[in-house]
């Protein structure tokens, strides 16, 4: 009788009324019999039952859309027919791919997957037919330079530093020091290890003459010479604000994935979601792509080679701050020259520095009977700070290749 009627009718067992509630579930009106008898009773115009056919899906109760992995295609074909076979869930003959039918990934790769990338601000989402995020990634690393904060550098101590009296007392029988070419230069030093205490030693007396003219009509008193003891700096550093973080990834890449892969009819390639605009380019829409962990290269037909990155290593820093030999330590004292030899009548008093000798006019003649002198300042000086250099860099991390279709 199977024969008699034919696949043209493919009519089914099941009469009005006679299917159960279970049976709907699974698959309508399906009797479990390989060879589509047409039974008595079914009636003169019996509803023709059979596999449903991924055209039928969802527009009845008695076809509803399969579940995944149940290979609705194989639940009862012909024996003799070579079209009800698919080897995917929702087999079925090429119309069951709503998408495109595309060359499946290479063991190892992942996809097909649908990747767009472009600003990251414009980042779009995931399309409904591939509602699943299959990867998120970088591309073009611009990181805005980096800032060290300052090197600064503490000067010594005070203690590190002192001041020695000069001992280089002198008149000269002329207006300016040390002289002129002629001029005649009378000793007026201090003693040895003088203290600055009021001396009388090397007086000149009033009035005494060097060659026809007074031996005392200027006096030039040495700079006093300022010691440093070995003594270092100490480096610090000055912390500007923290910097705002910045995003250094000028470009987004994002990778969607269906629920399931499904194989097309005939020859086993996977039905994927067509790109929302096909061939164009992200960020106007989404390409077919294989993606694999590392710096690949990309084979036929995914040619279409594009490298993302998950991250970064960031080796920068700065460099750590120093200081040099201190520099520049001075002092200053308070010399004084008296015409008397007690220090009560003050002829001269001028602040004589580490770093220029003392030269001034006095009387023609006058006595030079004492001194005394005492330290003003101290300063330890400074040191030149170094460091504070950027150094390392931030490389991008991760790599990951996608392989597009042209």
């Amino acid at each position: 009788m199977a024969n008699a009627v034919g696949r043209k009718k493919q009519e089914a067992c099941c009469a009005r009324g006679a299917v159960s509630d279970s049976l709907r579930g699974m698959r309508a009106c399906f009797c479990l019999i390989a060879s589509f008898l047409l039974l008595p009773g079914c009636g003169e115009d019996p509803t023709v039952y059979g596999p449903c056919q991924p055209s039928e899906w969802g527009k009845t109760t008695v076809c509803p859309y399969p579940e995944a992995g149940t290979g609705d295609a194989g639940d009862g074909g012909d024996a003799g027919g070579g079209g009800a076979g698919g080897g995917g869930a929702g087999g079925g003959d090429e119309t069951a791919c709503a998408g495109d039918c595309v060359p499946p990934a290479p063991l190892g790769w992942f996809g097909p997957a649908l990747l767009w990338f472009g600003p990251r601000d414009q980042v779009p989402a995931c399309p409904a037919a591939a509602p699943n995020v299959g990867y998120e990634g970088f591309a073009d690393l611009a990181p805005a330079p980096l800032t060290c904060a300052a090197c600064l550098c503490d000067p010594p101590g005070a203690a590190t530093a002192s001041c020695q009296l000069p001992l280089g007392w002198s008149a000269h029988s002329s207006m300016t020091c040390p002289g002129d070419p002629g001029s005649v230069e009378t000793p007026f030093a201090a003693p040895g290890g003088w203290d600055g205490a009021c001396t009388a030693e090397n007086a000149v007396p009033a009035g005494q003459d060097c060659g026809g003219q007074p031996c005392v009509q200027s006096i030039s008193i040495d700079a006093p010479a300022v010691l440093v003891t070995a003594a270092a700096c100490t480096p610090r550093v000055d912390e500007p604000p923290p910097p705002a973080l910045l995003d250094p990834w000028q470009t987004r890449a994002l990778a969607c994935v269906p629920g399931a892969y499904t194989e097309c009819l005939g020859d086993r390639s996977t039905c994927m979601p067509s790109p929302d605009q096909p061939g164009v380019p992200p960020p106007g829409g989404f390409l077919t792509c294989i993606f694999h962990e590392g710096d690949v290269t990309c084979a036929e037909p995914y040619l279409d080679r594009h490298v993302f990155y998950g991250g970064a290593e960031d080796t920068r820093g700065c460099s750590e701050c120093g200081c040099g030999e201190p520099e520049g330590a001075s002092c200053t004292i308070m010399a004084s020259v008296y015409s008397d030899g007690a220090c009560t009548q003050t002829l001269v008093s001028a602040v004589v520095s580490s770093t220029t000798p003392f030269c001034g006019v006095t009387p023609p003649g006058v006595a030079l009977g004492s001194k005394s002198a005492e330290v003003v300042a101290v300063d330890p000086g400074g040191c030149a700070p170094s460091g504070g250099e950027p150094t390392g860099e931030l490389l991008p991390a991760e790599p990951s290749t996608f392989c597009c279709r042209a």
